[in-house]
């Protein structure tokens, strides 16, 4: 069953996980329903992209809104493709909301159990991983393009999660809208790294198509990390939809040629729930 259903033209929301945890609000937008223009048109939530940054922010509070928030309970990020990832506390709310420069540096994934507080990173292509666990209600969302899915993010948050006492066995995970398989066509060099990231794994998720071309599917890249870090493959949910394949729907840095706006993944739990 698809983990992300479309709650309106502007946001995909992971239903299941929010009925089932009331209070949460999980979800990935679309590129419909905003107010940019242009190669931005139009719910670009990206402020490094050359977007009128009035425009984004307007994107980005109708975003919380949607999401049962305020433009200032959001945390945004400086994303580099690392892998550093950030406990969320109501200090960080705000920053990267209404503007890039004071965004969280240097950070690839958010997670928290406080209320009140939207974690959210921006896409166009790479992988968004979601994570929770319900009895501490720690939840989380990471960056993973292809750097970050071969240096380990989504371990790492695993990781970052048992150094706070929760059993990777009790963790959910959601892998989010981004390029598929037939559309994310990559070089020998980033072979290499899938190579020695998934050296003990048989199945490797990439396909030769020629002379130094790989088909590389990096959703189930990422679904085979988790499921070595210890999260159950029955707990892992993976996405149909592909940033790439869906031009109406999802803005693509590839397909577009790198001149395009950014979805936006978010996470968070509402306050008072």
């Amino acid at each position: 069953m698809e983990p992300f259903i479309s709650q309106n033209e502007s946001l995909y929301i992971l239903k299941k996980w929010m009925n089932d945890f009331p209070g949460l609000s999980a979800g990935f937008t679309s590129r419909q329903g905003g107010y940019s223009r242009l190669e931005f048109d139009s719910l670009n939530t990206g402020y490094h992209v050359g977007d009128d940054p009035g425009m984004v922010m307007a994107n980005r509070g109708a975003t919380a809104r949607m999401a049962g928030f305020k433009l200032l309970d959001m945390v945004g990020a400086e994303q580099t493709h690392g892998t550093n990832i950030v406990k969320a506390h109501p200090n960080l709310k705000g920053m990267g909301a209404a503007a890039y420069d004071n965004s969280v540096k240097d950070t690839d994934g958010f997670y928290t159990n406080e209320p009140g507080i939207l974690m959210s990173l921006c896409f166009a292509d790479c992988v968004p991983l979601y994570f929770i666990e319900p009895f501490s209600r720690m939840v989380g969302i990471a960056h993973a393009g292809w750097k970050g899915t071969v240096n380990g993010i989504g371990p790492k948050m695993v990781k970052a999660w048992e150094d706070e006492g929760i059993d990777p066995s009790s963790i959910f995970a959601a892998i989010g809208p981004s390029i598929c398989k037939d559309c994310y066509i990559v070089d020998d060099k980033v072979i290499a790294f899938v190579e020695k990231a998934l050296e003990h794994v048989e199945k490797k998720p990439y396909n030769q198509i020629s002379a130094g071309q790989y088909s590389l599917d990096l959703q189930s890249m990422n679904r085979v990390l988790l499921e070595e870090a210890g999260i159950p493959v029955q707990n892992i949910a993976t996405t149909g939809l592909c940033s790439s394949c869906s031009g109406a729907s999802f803005f693509s840095h590839r397909r577009d040629k790198g001149k395009t706006g950014r979805m936006l993944g978010f996470i968070g739990w509402k306050e008072g729930s």
